[in-house]
């Protein structure tokens, strides 16, 4: 097991929770995962066997898609878009300060056994925490920005379901608390789930339960395949009844990342800094006053490492109640709240970046090396390549563009891994130090060092030892077209 297991949470009554926060991965599932908010719930087989026997509900005649006829390869199979919603509200106690609590919850789990019951009210419970992660320090409000952010639960197992996140003030008038609509799914697609908060938050508007046959439409619908559409028909008083379309990207790994709201706060230099710092698996925080900026930020960090994945503890957005995480002596890149540096910064030997607007610098902490780190002419060849983007670029073009600049940094540096993956028989061993001599710049070979050193490069190898030698993986694949492309540009010249 790779990750960090903190104490169990206490509740207010000071009874300690089965619910324990951890980044805990079975290392032959490692290098498959990339691991968001660590709230591992010790829900066990009984809860996954039950999931496994629940039965898809088939799609109402009047939900189907345009194009039926291309149903088997237009969809993914045994997919809901969410398994559940839920409203969070926050409720004065006798103490007269603000609690969250669900007041929604769409659909009802019915038929549970006491245990199932008892896990899935534990779940709740965490994911009231990670709605309103700044804890009871509330105060009705006339005004409030609403804003969406993301994070994830992950089971012991290492399974994983994504909490979406949309909070705003509640329609009304005079001095109220906001609320919070919380979509749980196994779909990692902030995009997507943004737009139906879009949907969702405009029924509440008119009333609770309009945001019903909105819910119940969605989760009969059929999941699309990355790349497609799936059209959903809504009925809305007074606007009567809507076609929604909903589509899903065609690069699933960039499903959930946004890398706009990161390359609005950092420059292209200090995104370097912070992916070097990365790279090396170090302890990385990052600070802001906007929950979606930390989301999205780190999310998108984390995919820069692409193809390899961060197997350490990694907590988008960190309740207050758990704010010490940050001691743990093992890597971790974690989003706090500005209001919680102090707690932050006594910490030796990590990176802290501070991404609110404004601010004096963006390093308020550092190793010192982080400039250093990567080899200098591949690091002139990230920032020339992130160049080519605008201020202007879409979403769509920063999806094309970043991953273009990020990727051939490995495929330069580690991209010759196959040659020295040694096959006799059963017996499979990756040859590092014959694969680092290989390397001829001084410089690289230095990086190469460290950086096969780190659990996701060792879980990334392990991956490709497992599987048979005639499977290419996506990393092979992209080395391949890099090289061709090399070399029908060498032709042209």
């Amino acid at each position: 097991m790779n990750g960090l297991a903190l104490p169990k949470l206490r509740s207010e009554k000071g009874k300690k929770s089965n619910v324990f926060l951890g980044e805990d991965e079975e290392q032959e599932r490692g290098a498959m995962k990339r691991l968001s908010t660590m709230w591992v719930s010790v829900k066990g087989k009984m809860s996954r066997d039950r999931g496994a026997k629940e039965p898809d509900p088939p799609p109402s005649p009047d939900l189907l898609p345009v194009d039926e006829q291309q149903r088997e390869p237009r969809y993914a199979s045994g997919q809901f878009f969410f398994e559940y919603l839920v409203v969070v509200s926050l409720k004065k106690n006798k103490t007269g300060t603000y609690e969250p609590q669900i007041s929604y919850q769409f659909p009802k789990r019915d038929g549970m056994v006491r245990f199932q019951k008892e896990e899935e009210e534990k779940t709740l419970k965490a994911i009231t925490l990670f709605c309103f992660p700044e804890g009871i320090n509330w105060a009705p409000l006339t005004e409030y920005s609403s804003e969406t952010f993301s994070f994830v639960l992950t089971e012991v197992d290492g399974s994983r379901r994504n909490g979406y996140c949309r909070r705003l003030l509640p329609h009304g008038s005079g001095a109220r608390p906001p609320e919070a609509y919380c979509i749980i799914s196994k779909v990692a697609c902030f995009g997507l789930f943004s737009k139906i908060f879009d949907e969702v938050e405009k029924r509440r508007q008119i009333s609770m339960a309009m945001i019903y046959p909105f819910m119940q439409s969605l989760r009969e619908a059929p999941f699309p395949a990355p790349g497609n559409t799936v059209q959903i028909k809504s009925f809305i008083p007074d606007a009567g009844t809507e076609l929604i379309s909903l589509t899903r990207p065609t690069d699933s790994w960039l499903e959930h990342v946004d890398f706009r709201t990161l390359f609005r706060c950092l420059s292209d230099e200090e995104v370097l800094q912070v992916f070097a710092a990365t790279v090396l698996e170090r302890r990385i925080v990052f600070l802001a006053e906007d929950l979606g900026t930390l989301s999205q930020v780190i999310h998108a960090v984390s995919v820069l490492l692409h193809p390899f994945i961060w197997q350490h503890t990694l907590i988008s957005i960190v309740p207050q109640i758990l704010i010490d995480v940050v001691m743990a002596p093992t890597p971790y890149l974690l989003g706090v709240q500005k209001q919680l540096a102090d707690d932050v910064l006594d910490q030796g030997d990590i990176l802290a970046v501070d991404l609110s607007e404004g601010r004096k610098q963006t390093f308020i902490r550092r190793v010192g090396d982080e400039d250093s780190i990567l080899p200098h002419k591949l690091k002139e060849e990230i920032l020339q390549a992130l160049r080519s983007r605008s201020e202007t670029s879409s979403l769509e073009e920063l999806n094309r563009i970043v991953p273009e600049a990020f990727l051939p940094f490995f495929i330069k540096t580690v991209g010759h891994f196959s040659k020295y993956v040694v096959r006799n028989g059963a017996e499979v061993n990756f040859h590092k130090r014959s694969f680092c001599k290989a390397i001829e710049s001084k410089s690289t070979r230095h990086f190469v060092k460290k950086f096969i050193q780190t659990q996701m490069f060792d879980l990334f190898i392990q991956e490709v030892e497992q599987r048979p030698a005639s499977q290419k993986g996506f990393f092979e694949q992209k080395i391949s077209e890099y090289h061709r492309k090399m070399r029908e540009k060498a032709k042209k010249h």
